[in-house]
């Protein structure tokens, strides 16, 4: 059952630069343009960093569909890539 509140992604783009014991992780939805950064550990492996910056994607995307709704305009519409 789809809640109210799921995104639907059906592309994401994914960007890694490892830092030595971190790995910076740029995931962006290219029907929107938004993009969220996410620093992982460099154990961690590429499966598990993708899931956690969709995780971190869908949350930033929920958070603009809930403030759109709310105030009647899109919000931060500034960042978008």
């Amino acid at each position: 059952m789809v809640k109210d509140d799921d995104v639907y992604l059906p592309e994401v783009l994914f960007e890694f630069h490892p830092r030595g014991r971190y790995v910076r992780v740029n995931a962006i939805d290219p029907l929107t343009g938004v993009e969220v950064v996410s620093v992982c550990d460099s154990s961690y492996s590429q499966a598990m960093i993708e899931r956690l910056a969709v995780r971190k994607l869908k949350y930033v995307l929920r958070k603009r569909r809930a403030q759109a709704r709310t105030t009647g305009r899109p919000g931060r519409t500034d960042l978008l890539a």
